[in-house]
């Protein structure tokens, strides 16, 4: 089942068309990348999601159904260009944050500090924001955007300006988030954490998508028959037949050679594999699939 459903969602500027007929289909209770190159749209269809602006055409999907007015408390945004007020306390603004999304005082300030202990920022609770570091201001603008405890939320670059250790205890409660039935659009120029984290994604390149699908399937789709063996030190020798190519050796340890070869497409990986083991003893035997880095490039390349 889908969450969120865009539907041939146009957007123009003056001359400059943002998105053209863009349809995505976020499934409830996952990670949804959102990717793309700078200027692509993803921004723009992010404002739409988020009723801050309205689509030319086409239209949003919540539940199966239209995207109603209302609907909009049961999102939560982190925009990629932070918004708090840098001469508030830092606790008088949460709580002023979480009243905006619905939540009386008392509630707000007894979930508040569940998640400033959570994040070491309790000590902070009566200091201007802007006595605090970048990364423990993400954090406050992490726990405003979370704390009305909305069924979507849309994070755009949220690992922006936090170390590795932040990175992974930010990462650890987005995907907690998940567990606990949340659906999340996570919009980011980092492959790397696409990998880690995301189900689907969605490419978006020249306002159109270009690209779509679960994460494991759009690796497979851009694999290139590439495999790489380790084998016992023996003279590997190419395939008479031309079932595939040697593309490199490394020597290994413990006596091991490492090979890496492209077969040809039509050889299934079955006969492949008993035809090595007639010749070679395997250690071990992996197929080579891109990362979502070069998956990324290639597709965005070619349409540059």
């Amino acid at each position: 089942m889908n969450f969120l459903e865009t539907k041939d969602v146009v957007k123009q500027y003056t001359n400059h068309c943002a998105l053209n007929k863009v349809s995505i289909s976020v499934p409830q209770g996952m990670i949804f990348g959102l990717l793309g190159p700078n200027g692509a749209g993803k921004t723009t269809l992010i404002r739409i999601i988020n009723r801050i602006t309205a689509p030319d055409s086409g239209e949003v999907f919540i539940d199966g159904r239209p995207y109603l007015p209302s609907d909009i408390y049961r999102i939560g945004y982190l925009p990629e260009e932070r918004g708090l007020y840098k001469k508030m306390k830092v606790g008088e603004q949460a709580i002023y944050l979480a009243r905006l999304k619905g939540l009386s005082a008392n509630e707000a300030k007894r979930r508040l500090m569940l998640w400033f202990e959570k994040f070491d920022l309790a000590q902070w609770w009566n200091r201007k924001l802007e006595e605090l570091s970048k990364g423990m201001q993400q954090k406050v603008q992490f726990i405003v955007t979370v704390i009305h405890e909305p069924d979507l939320l849309i994070f755009d670059e949220p690992f922006s300006g936090f170390d590795p250790v932040n990175t992974e205890q930010l990462k650890k409660e987005i995907i907690d988030l998940k567990n606990a039935g949340r659906t999340i659009i996570f919009s980011t120029h980092n492959m790397a954490s696409v990998e880690e984290i995301c189900d689907d994604i969605a490419l978006i390149n020249k306002s159109e998508v270009v690209l779509s699908g679960h994460v494991d399937e759009v690796r497979n789709r851009f694999k290139s028959n590439t495999f790489n063996i380790c084998i016992r030190n023996d003279v590997f020798e190419s395939s008479p037949d031309d079932l595939f190519t040697v593309l490199s050796e490394t020597a290994g340890s413990n006596n091991t050679l490492n090979v890496r070869i492209r077969k040809e497409k039509e050889i299934s990986n079955s006969a492949l594999l008993n035809v090595l083991t007639q010749k070679y003893e395997i250690f071990s035997f992996a197929e080579e699939l891109p990362s979502m880095n070069e998956v990324f490039l290639k597709v965005v390349g070619k349409s540059v």
